[in-house]
């Protein structure tokens, strides 16, 4: 009895499973979401992509905050205590690939930072009206200043 019970079981059991695939199998007249037929590794491809893309994406907010607080480590802010208005820190203009941050030093040189907005790796240019010299000063990597 035990022996026909197990078997009727079993039975049961595959043919229930039968059934149950040939059910979720979409017909030819319904349409297909395209999510629903990706391979399981196109989804992992996916979601590493979209993992790289949020740690290396630049925003204006971030270029501003990691080059002010180097220009505030790099450069000495005292002739600034008693007018602001000399020395500050700015945004400029923005390309695809760039994000401009504009320094002014208390003698009117500027500084300017070219940060990539997909890397960090900033390019710094400085230029001085007054002799109309414009160089370029080096690199600096932008998550070296940005507070972790």
């Amino acid at each position: 009895m035990k022996k026909i019970f197990f078997s009727m079981a079993i039975m049961l059991a595959i043919v229930s499973s039968c059934n149950k695939s040939k059910t979720e199998q979409p017909q030819a007249s319904e349409p297909v979401a395209q999510d629903t037929i990706k391979p399981a590794h196109a989804e992992q491809a996916k979601v590493a992509k979209a993992d790289s893309v949020k740690t290396a994406k630049i925003t204006p907010e971030l270029a501003y905050e990691g080059i002010n607080n180097y220009c505030h480590k790099e450069f000495d802010w005292s002739p600034a205590e008693e007018n602001p208005s000399i020395m500050y820190v700015a945004m400029g203009d923005e390309t695809e690939t760039e994000y401009k941050v504009i320094f002014r030093s208390y003698t009117g040189s500027f500084t300017y930072f070219y940060v990539n907005k997909n890397t960090g790796k900033t390019r710094i240019e400085e230029f001085v009206p007054a002799l109309d010299i414009t160089q370029e000063s080096g690199t600096l990597n932008l998550f070296d200043y940005v507070k972790k």
